[in-house]
């Protein structure tokens, strides 16, 4: 069985300080981790150079307003600005409720609406780490021969995607959408600085069958919807369906849980997949 492992030594740097590190030091990280000097963060912020050198080396302590505007300034996860609330001596501003929580039932509402409206084509929705926090009724579908270890909860979509006890050897396009997934990730990883993600990103990249996968390209990738879009390609008992996906985000929040949601909707790529895809609702409503 394959689990993550844990951040190696060489990425150690990349990860924000612990909870009780001082202030400076985490200001520091995010600075350098959006690659900017004292002085490109400072123009930013609005501040002189001199005074956010002082914050950082611990001569001079924050405001909490100047606390948000760096965060801000530096585009630092709703997660990340709580801890440097904290750091700075304040309490965190933004909460961070299960989306079972009453206060969220019209965001868990408009989620479970997006689900089922799309139906009978696939739809998920996933946390921060990728793990499975809702799906609509034609997920389940898909996922035959899946071992039954990758469903236990929390099930990692992406594990499951590409793990070789999970999709990844019904992939028809498998190269291609290892390496989309992968970059994906590291795209979350250099906004966020994860180490979580950064070991799912390692444990993914090291699967044996990635490296003997299918070529990048297939016969659905070389259609109109290839040139749009990287497909996801799946064998199935239905024949091989082709589906592209966007990404639905909420807009302004202000809750971590709202802010690390992601709801991903797959839209068939071609006629013979919408076909497929129609068969087996009535499949599954005869």
């Amino acid at each position: 069985m394959t689990s993550s492992t844990a951040p190696s030594s060489s990425h150690a740097a990349h990860l924000p300080p612990g909870a009780r590190a001082p202030f400076g030091e985490h200001l520091r990280h995010w600075r350098q981790h959006r690659r900017l000097s004292q002085q490109g963060l400072a123009l930013e912020a609005e501040i002189s150079t001199r005074h956010l050198s002082y914050v950082e080396t611990g001569r001079a302590q924050p405001s909490r307003e100047m606390v948000l505007r760096l965060a801000e300034r530096l585009s630092v996860p709703l997660r990340e600005r709580n801890a440097l609330l904290v750091a700075a001596g304040f309490a965190p501003m933004y909460q961070a409720r299960p989306l079972d929580h009453p206060d969220l039932a019209a965001a868990r509402q408009a989620v479970e609406l997006v689900l089922k409206g799309h139906e009978p084509s696939p739809a998920l929705a996933v946390d921060r780490h990728w793990n499975l926090v809702a799906a609509n009724a034609v997920v389940p579908l898909l996922l035959d021969g899946v071992a039954p270890w990758l469903l236990e909860p929390p099930v990692n979509v992406l594990r499951l995607s590409l793990h070789p006890e999970g999709l990844g050897p019904r992939l028809a396009n498998a190269g291609q959408w290892r390496t989309h997934l992968l970059h994906r990730l590291q795209q979350q990883i250099s906004a966020s600085a994860d180490g979580e993600l950064q070991a799912l990103h390692d444990e993914i990249a090291a699967y044996p069958f990635a490296a003997h996968g299918a070529p990048a390209t297939s016969a659905v990738a070389s259609t109109v919807a290839g040139h749009i879009a990287v497909p996801f390609e799946l064998h199935t008992d239905l024949g091989t369906l082709s589906f592209i996906s966007t990404i639905t985000i909420f807009g302004t929040p202000v809750d971590v849980t709202l802010q690390e949601l992601a709801v991903e909707s797959f839209f068939p790529a071609n006629a013979e997949t919408q076909q497929a895809l129609r068969r087996l609702q009535a499949r599954c409503t005869a």
